[in-house]
């Protein structure tokens, strides 16, 4: 799991700190003490606007070298990221108010024996940037003692804790902790609801599918994966025929599921064996499951990578799923494009017709103009995977030939896209 770390009041004791100094400046002010109860504590005193501004600004980065550690919050970060969950530590210090927030930041949790994955900075007085730098860092749990920010984390469906504080007490709507017991006990109990999926892919059509089923089965901390189905495809070039193709793609999953432990009981289905376009409108075993799953999910995502036949079968034969799934489908270009002669969308474009009429719920990502922004070398692949499992090097090989294009060292990999859309 990804969790999201304030600083202040959940990590430092800044609140504690701020108001005995508050109280020992303001006896030498005007000594009228609090007189202000239930507020935050830069309002609790008689002091002018321009005064409080005056004495925070100019003494904020001293008293941020007397902060320390709340109880026990090393203690349970480590045993959270010993437990296989990522720390994301994201404070609202990059405000104006340190001249050099970031290493005076990593500085202070050095001092405190603080492990973190990342730490990201944000302005605290703009919440949505924060919960803004949650969504962009994959933040399932956001634990901060503000209430706006819990706020603006909820409106991104991010599970927020609240820290306890006296100023956010009486705040009910977010789940409150009171400690990093609690916290880490919280967490430990968390079951996320992960987004039920199906996978359509003609696997060994070139080389990105096998990136694309690789991240799909690393990321199950985000997928229920309900399915994986053969897409057709075939090459008329290479004299290669839609059978043959489904069954170099079925055997190219299993290798891969096998390689990443994951267990293909009654996950894998072989799908059509013919194009729509070419009067093809037989019962086959993915069209059947894409059925099966979606009928008994609320909602179920169909992450396509191949010719869309498949789904398009399964909506033809039962129209009640299309309330029930959602269809990412790479296909087609970009409509600065002139044609859509792309790969996926010409070889059935009469299930692409089906699809597109029935009303699903459907995203569409363009290949030209779009994915094939996503190119990455033979070079970088060495560099970040070489040797470090056997895929990962039957990725690399792949990717520098994967058997219809030649030997190249520059590839677009586009059916990533699908899976991290």
């Amino acid at each position: 799991m990804r969790i999201g770390v304030d600083i202040d009041n959940v990590l430092s004791n800044f609140n504690e700190v701020l108001l005995d100094n508050y109280i020992n400046h303001d006896k030498q002010l005007r000594n009228n003490g609090i007189v202000n109860n239930g507020v935050y504590i830069r309002k609790m005193f008689d002091w002018s606007e321009d005064e409080e501004k005056q004495y925070y600004s100019e003494n904020i980065e001293r008293l941020a070298d007397l902060f320390e550690p709340i109880k026990d919050c090393s203690k349970y970060i480590k045993k959270l990221r010993e437990n296989g969950n990522y720390i994301c530590i994201i404070s609202g210090r990059d405000n104006g108010e340190y001249s050099d927030p970031y290493n005076m930041t990593v500085k202070w949790l050095k001092k405190y024996d603080i492990e973190y994955d990342k730490l990201v900075l944000t302005n605290a007085y703009n919440y949505e940037e924060k919960a803004n730098a949650c969504l962009e860092n994959n933040i399932d749990i956001m634990i901060d003692d503000s209430i706006n920010v819990c706020m603006k984390c909820s409106e991104k469906n991010i599970k927020s804790l609240l820290f306890n504080t006296e100023y956010n007490k009486n705040e009910r709507k977010y789940t409150r902790v009171n400690n990093w017991e609690e916290i880490y006990e919280f967490i430990t109990n968390y079951k996320k609801e992960k987004i039920n999926v199906i996978l359509d892919t003609d696997t060994y059509n070139e080389c990105d599918d096998q990136f694309a089923l690789s991240y799909m089965i690393k990321s199950q901390d985000i997928f229920n994966i309900e399915a994986i189905t053969v897409a057709p495809y075939s090459h008329k070039e290479y004299n290669e025929s839609i059978t043959e193709g489904q069954e170099k793609s079925y055997n190219e999953i299993l290798k891969i599921c096998n390689w990443l432990n994951f267990d293909t009981t009654n996950k894998v289905f072989k799908g059509a064996k013919d194009y729509i376009c070419n009067g093809y409108d037989e019962d086959n075993d993915a069209v059947n499951k894409i059925i099966e799953v979606a009928l008994k999910n609320n909602k179920i995502y169909i992450m396509a990578i191949g010719a869309i036949t498949n789904v398009a079968l399964a909506i033809k034969k039962e129209p009640k799923i299309i309330d029930k799934i959602e269809v990412i489908w790479l296909g087609g270009h970009s409509l600065l494009q002139n044609d859509n002669l792309e790969f996926n969308f010409k070889q059935d474009v009469n299930a692409v017709r089906i699809v597109f009429e029935s009303k699903v719920k459907l995203t569409i990502i363009p290949c030209k103009n779009v994915a094939s922004n996503l190119i990455t070398s033979v070079y970088e692949l060495n560099h970040y995977l070489k040797d470090k499992s056997e895929l990962c090097n039957y990725l690399i090989d792949r990717f520098y030939n994967d058997g219809y294009h030649g030997i190249t060292e520059r590839r677009t990999i586009w059916d990533i896209s699908v899976i991290a859309i």
